[in-house]
């Protein structure tokens, strides 16, 4: 046996199967896609939100959503307490 390989004996053993089917030259220019997790429509796998059903995929990346009214109405009836209390001592 002949310890040394010619490049054609190389070319003979290589095997269509080793060929990734995701590396096609015409899939390069394509950006990846995936499926809006509430609509279903395809989008950019690095996209914030979904433009057809306007929703933000992260958390991270939503909007921030206002205070619910009753925290607000909280805080303002404990201040009020606290500022009677302090006039009240006066």
């Amino acid at each position: 046996m002949n310890a040394y390989r010619d490049a054609d004996d190389e070319e003979a053993d290589w095997d269509d199967d080793d060929v990734d089917e995701g590396d096609t030259p015409e899939d390069s220019d394509e950006e990846p896609t995936i499926p809006c997790p509430y609509c279903r429509h395809e989008i950019l796998e690095d996209s914030p939100y979904c433009p057809s059903c306007d929703r933000y995929l992260s958390a991270e990346d939503h909007a921030a959503s206002p205070k619910p009214i009753w925290i607000v109405a909280t805080a303002l009836v404990c201040l009020g307490v606290a500022i009677w209390w302090v006039f009240a001592a006066f």
